[in-house]
């Protein structure tokens, strides 16, 4: 069945000539893009498991985690690395880049890849693997969002599970204590999943999550109770494996609060079933469409810039990059997911990263103020501090760098060299045009 789609899908991409762009239902990507004028390639039916073995899972790009997550835990494993949003789809986080809180021993998504499936811009569909010919693909494509092919399978290392997952969280006071402790979790390596949850410059949480075969009870974080709240007013908590995989999706972290569906009374309307991701990224959608929220800060004499990003830090480095987003951004809470040296994570061309522990710092909320500023001001500084301290950020959201620092950052000629190589013809956007021009 895969073959007779992938051969189909490349017969129709032969079939024409010009730019090409993916006709699909689902996108986690926060930045717009201008409406360039581009034959559409259905992918929507790649969306199978089609192999579970041990040590990996084989499936088809579009694949959602949480339908993949499904497969793999009814075998009783469980991808490496599973982000955080039920929408999230397997060729998605490999062609970005993926986290959660296993990351500090898997690395990222990308990390955990053994294998991937290219379709082409010409219609070729190429294996790569990390030591086959198509080896500079393999590592070239993390992190090129659709730039260079669209993937459409990916195999990806599982390991196994147990049914629940004990969680114990510890409070610190200061930045500097908490990030020396959670250095020192690191090292000792005993946890399955570690994150942490800002709450305030004063508050800082490290949860440590650890599989048992058996719990006293479980917690629900699904409908009436809120995840993120909980971990304020419990020192320990047990989930079921899923709902731990899926503990931030109900609320988006905490941007659920951005659509009222924090209210009680407002959450029932919302009811169960459309409380998650899905349902919030359509919203999203639609205010970036009419301009809603735009209208209302006109109305209240406000500006505002929308600071959605993750950055990786290197550990040591922590500290000042919090102490700079505490003094200059502000913007709370703030997601902590500490990131493991992987072997091979140097390799990856387009997010190169040492062999080294780093932490990610997640934080999706709008910057208001009275005054003006140019376009992209509290962005771009958060660009330029993270270059200061050796870090690197995900291009999911909106960019601003100029083109010869984003080319320094970003695979430079070796990103050139790709593109000469796999898309000779330009069916695809370059990568610069896509993630900071926006076309």
């Amino acid at each position: 069945m895969h073959t007779t789609k992938k051969e189909a899908l490349a017969a129709r991409l032969r079939e024409g000539s010009g730019p090409v762009g993916l006709a699909k239902d689902t996108s986690n990507l926060f930045r717009d893009r201008a409406g360039a004028a581009r034959r559409r390639l259905d992918v929507r039916h790649f969306n199978e498991v089609l192999l579970i073995k041990e040590g990996h899972v084989s499936a088809e790009g579009m694949v959602t985690y949480e339908a993949l997550v499904a497969e793999c835990l009814a075998h009783g494993v469980m991808p490496a690395v599973v982000p955080q949003l039920k929408t999230i789809t397997l060729g998605g986080a490999v062609a970005g880049v993926g986290i959660e809180s296993s990351s500090h021993r898997h690395g990222l998504v990308h990390d955990s890849m053994l294998e991937i499936e290219v379709l082409l811009g010409d219609g070729r569909i190429v294996t790569c693997t990390p030591d086959n010919e198509h080896a500079d693909l393999f590592f070239g494509f993390p992190n090129s969002y659709g730039t260079l092919g669209y993937a459409l399978r990916v195999k990806v290392k599982t390991v196994p599970v147990k049914p629940f997952v004990r969680l114990q969280h510890t409070e610190f006071k200061n930045p500097l204590q908490f990030f020396e402790e959670l250095g020192g979790r690191l090292k000792a390596g005993e946890a399955d999943f570690i994150d942490g949850t800002v709450f305030n410059p004063g508050q800082f949480f490290i949860t440590l999550g650890s599989f048992i075969d058996s719990a006293p009870y479980t917690s629900d974080y699904t409908y009436e109770n809120i995840y993120y709240q909980s971990i304020r007013g419990k020192r320990e908590d047990y989930l079921t494996v899923h709902d731990y995989l899926w503990r931030w999706d109900t609320d988006w972290f905490w941007c659920s609060k951005n659509v009222f569906a924090q209210h009680p009374l407002i959450r029932k309307i919302y009811g169960k079933e459309r409380l998650g991701s899905r349902t919030y990224t359509k919203i999203m959608r639609w205010n970036s469409r009419v301009g809603a929220t735009r209208w209302i800060e006109r109305l209240a004499g406000l500006h505002s810039e929308s600071v959605i990003q993750d950055v990786d830090i290197p550990l040591a480095r922590a500290s000042e990059f919090f102490e700079f987003y505490a003094r200059e951004i502000g913007l709370w809470p703030q997601w902590i997911c500490p990131i493991g040296p992987a072997p091979g994570s140097g390799r990856f061309t387009l997010y190169p990263m040492r062999p080294d522990w780093y932490v990610n710092f997640g934080f999706w909320d709008v910057k208001r103020t009275r005054a003006a500023y140019p376009r992209g001001h509290f962005n771009r500084m958060i660009e330029q501090k993270v270059e200061e301290l050796g870090g690197i950020k995900s291009l999911y959201s909106e960019s601003f760098f100029p083109e010869d620092e984003f080319k320094r950052i970003y695979g430079g000629d070796a990103y050139q060299r790709l593109k000469h190589k796999y898309d000779r013809q330009g069916a695809f956007a370059d990568l610069y045009a896509k993630c900071v021009l926006r076309h």
